[in-house]
């Protein structure tokens, strides 16, 4: 990021080489139009607009500048049989520091805009940090797509962790999107990294994020506050993962050229207060060498083109399953939901798995 505390002359944030040439380009050009015309016909007027266009291009130095070099084209009739009246001059100079007064407000946001995105940034990584390549002997890789612009966490989210019962996954889509549901996403990560660590069963880690919900509703009054969650566990031994599904999409086995889904035994969402009573069914399933999951949100199967048909990613995998790796995977299928569908509505978030 460009700082103008150097040089006074570039902007705090870099702005395009277009906008910060217009200025300069309309100054040039007034003035050599203004020296290619008769006599009689004055053009000076218009290079009053320098002044605020600069102002939006440059800091304020920079408009203290380019706002001399009007005045020396303003004053450049006076080789002409035009010469500026006071009232002219006074008129132009208001304009000159008005636009020096934006440029300086204008500065001074920028800087604050960047300290507030730095640090919501900062804070939206510390709820949901990148992943690694992977995660003990479990390679991995995670894709986030918010439906609100300009945020990097919503109300979906994901998270490998490797503890003393194996490495374990979670993909979880929380009620509501954007940052209105980050503060559930952020009790549940931190449930889910306990339960990591403390529970010795998949379904013990369900019953714990759903524990978490219904403490969290009790709090703040609303009475209503549930996800979707499918977790996955690679034990130690290997060869085999175990699934348990609260409400959530099935993950896709990609074995082969072809795509199956993962088999679960269906369960409520989390947040109702059933997965401690009655927890979630387990299921395990064999993998073979070479083996790819992939776990996504309903952002990426409800997903509609024009004519209103849902995005059928298990048929279309097939043919977008790159093998050279799974950050292509994940890349792959969402170049192709914006393919299908455009610009997504709601978050969506992929994870692929492989054991190595």
């Amino acid at each position: 990021m460009a700082d103008e505390g150097a040089s006074g002359l570039l902007p705090v944030a870099p702005r395009p080489l277009w906008q910060r040439a217009v200025p300069v380009v309309v100054l040039a050009g007034i003035t050599a139009a203004q020296l290619g015309t008769p006599n009689g016909v004055e053009l000076g007027y218009f290079l009053a607009a320098v002044p605020p266009l600069a102002a939006f291009a440059y800091g304020p130095i920079g408009t203290v500048v380019l706002a001399a070099v009007t005045f020396a084209g303003v004053l450049l009739p006076h080789t002409r049989d035009w010469y500026p009246q006071g009232g002219d001059i006074l008129t132009i100079a208001v304009v000159v520091v008005f636009s020096i007064v934006v440029a300086w407000v204008r500065q001074r946001r920028d800087h604050q805009l960047v300290t507030v995105r730095t640090v919501a940034e900062a804070a939206q990584l510390a709820v949901l940090p990148p992943l690694p390549d992977a995660v003990g002997p479990v390679r991995c890789a995670g894709l986030y797509q918010p439906a609100q612009g300009g945020t990097l966490v919503g109300g979906d989210f994901y998270d490998v962790r490797e503890g003393p019962y194996g490495v374990r996954a979670v993909v979880a889509d929380v009620q509501g999107h954007g940052l209105a549901a980050v503060g559930t996403v952020a009790a549940l990560l931190g449930a889910f990294r306990e339960a990591v660590l403390d529970e010795p069963t998949l379904r013990a880690v369900a019953a714990r994020l759903d524990r978490r919900l219904v403490v969290d509703a009790g709090a703040d009054g609303s009475g209503e506050l549930f996800a979707t969650a499918l977790l996955l566990e690679f034990p130690p031994h290997g060869g085999v993962v175990r699934v348990v599904s609260c409400g959530h999409p099935p993950a896709l086995l990609l074995r082969g050229a072809g795509a199956d889904e993962l088999a679960t035994e269906p369960a409520p969402p989390l947040g109702l207060g059933l997965a401690g009573l009655e927890p979630p069914g387990e299921t395990s399933v064999d993998l073979a060498p070479g083996d790819r999951i992939l776990a996504y949100t309903d952002g990426v199967t409800e997903a509609r083109d024009g004519a209103g048909v849902f995005y059928p990613l298990a048929a279309r995998l097939t043919a977008l399953a790159p093998r050279d790796g799974l950050v292509a995977l994940t890349e792959a299928v969402r170049d192709d939901l914006a393919r299908y569908a455009g610009r997504a509505k709601d978050d969506v978030a992929l994870l692929a798995l492989a054991p190595r």
